[in-house]
């Protein structure tokens, strides 16, 4: 068994959107159940370390937006049985799920923040329910970059009031969203139109930023915004010195805003599936055309400026979406992934002895036999034998002779006082009588 280090925190998830995403559509793979992808996720162990959680996608097949209480228990149950906790939610915010632009007309925002109000109820309800520790709501944009650029300020401006309007929602059930920077949302296309959106919505306590490994690697790159690249249009990938300034650079931009985050690996290419396109390319952890060193560069995000762990995630989860569905039943696969997320947490976690108490508390000491209660007269009896086993030093022995012998002494005294008072009284009663 290998070393790893003695870290709990942050959680390892898994998403359960790769099952979904970019499939059952004409063309595509049909979509993986839910109960699949949460078996596949159970079933994953490398030494002896297991997936933590897991989070959902709130669209049909695997949980539907109108899902109602009966179901969220019944969902909330499925996850407890095999041990997994949820962690963060997407909103389906999109036009063919229900949702609409971001930047679209009044009843397009209408339909996007009813989405985000369904989401944060199914997550509220989850938290209620004991099964959601932490996590956000998902959102983005959901309109392309080219729609976008035809009025890029007023749609800016468009999505960043939508945006706005969503946070409203998201307080009244004490949630947060966050916006997942992809190259394929208009608005959230490049790192500083994501910094952009932000800072004009400026909820910090409300809405942040969810880095996605895959996507940023991206947003470097200059996709879809090539004057927002950081890296130079034809560089040596070998070199990597480069690679590691440019993710110094978009951290330092965007980690202050990012409160969720996606452990995934990219090989610099851009790729679509079903109604899902042109976005980041996930590629299995160790893929050799893959660009990333996930747990170094996994350090970027979970480090500040001065260099220490920011804490701030307390879970991380693998995104590996639109990956061939062969691909995701083999049980390796997901070992694989577990084995990159455990590297990350090796590299980057901490130890949280609350948690450590928690689980205490939680699990009983079965090593131990449980003893038989003892009646109140086993007790006393037990305590009286103790008392007389035990020896008392001489000093208290002492002590508690003078003890016993203070009382006596005073009411010597006090009886001798009344003596001499009722002497006192009948002697000048003699004398009283003598004068007359």
């Amino acid at each position: 068994m290998s070393t790893h280090s003695n870290s709990n925190y942050p959680k390892l998830h898994n998403a359960m959107w790769p099952g979904l995403v970019g499939k059952g559509s004409p063309g595509a793979e049909p979509c993986l159940e839910l109960d699949t992808m949460l078996d596949l996720t159970a079933q994953a162990e490398v030494d002896g370390i297991r997936f933590d959680g897991v989070d959902l996608f709130l669209h049909d097949p695997h949980t539907s937006i109108d899902i109602d209480d009966e179901g969220i228990k019944r969902l909330a149950d499925k996850i407890k049985q095999r041990g997994f906790v949820v962690g963060s939610v997407v909103a389906p915010v999109w036009p063919p799920t229900g949702g609409g632009s971001a930047m679209g007309s009044d009843e397009d925002r209408k339909k996007f923040v009813e989405q985000v109000r369904k989401a944060c109820g199914i997550a509220r309800k989850l938290r209620d329910l004991g099964v959601r520790p932490d996590g956000v709501v998902r959102i983005d944009s959901a309109c392309s970059p080219t729609d976008w650029a035809a009025d890029a300020e007023a749609n800016q401006s468009r999505i960043a009031q939508t945006f706005s309007a969503a946070c409203d929602v998201a307080e009244e059930f004490g949630e947060r969203l966050a916006a997942e920077g992809e190259i394929c949302w208009g608005g959230m296309h490049s790192w500083k139109k994501m910094v952009d959106l932000l800072e004009r919505v400026n909820r910090p306590k409300t809405l942040g930023f969810q880095a996605d490994m895959a996507h940023t690697l991206l947003y470097i790159m200059g996709y879809n915004a090539p004057e927002d690249g950081i890296l130079p249009a034809e560089w040596d990938w070998a070199d990597p010195h480069k690679l590691d300034a440019a993710m110094k650079t978009l951290t330092a931009a965007l980690r202050p805003w990012t409160i969720d985050f996606h452990v995934a690996q990219n090989d610099g290419t851009v790729k679509g599936s079903g109604t899902h396109d042109k976005t980041g390319h996930h590629c299995l952890p160790n893929d050799p055309g893959g660009k990333l060193t996930i747990a170094h560069h996994a350090g970027y995000w979970l480090h500040g400026e001065d260099g220490r762990l920011t804490k701030q995630l307390r879970h991380i989860c693998w995104d590996g979406c639109m990956f061939p569905n062969a691909v995701m039943m083999k049980p390796e696969t997901w070992n694989d992934i577990l084995s990159a997320m455990i590297a990350v947490r090796d590299a980057h976690g901490w130890r949280d002895a609350e948690d450590d108490e928690a689980d205490r508390k939680a699990t009983p000491d079965l090593s131990k036999a449980p003893k038989k209660k003892a009646t109140p007269k086993k007790v006393a009896k037990k305590a009286k034998k103790t008392a007389a086993k035990k020896p008392v030093p001489a000093a208290k022995k002492k002590s508690a002779r003078a003890a016993t012998k203070r009382p006596a002494r005073r009411t010597a005294k006090r009886s001798a006082a009344q003596s001499r008072k009722a002497s006192k009284k009948s002697s000048a009663k003699t004398s009283t009588k003598k004068k007359r």
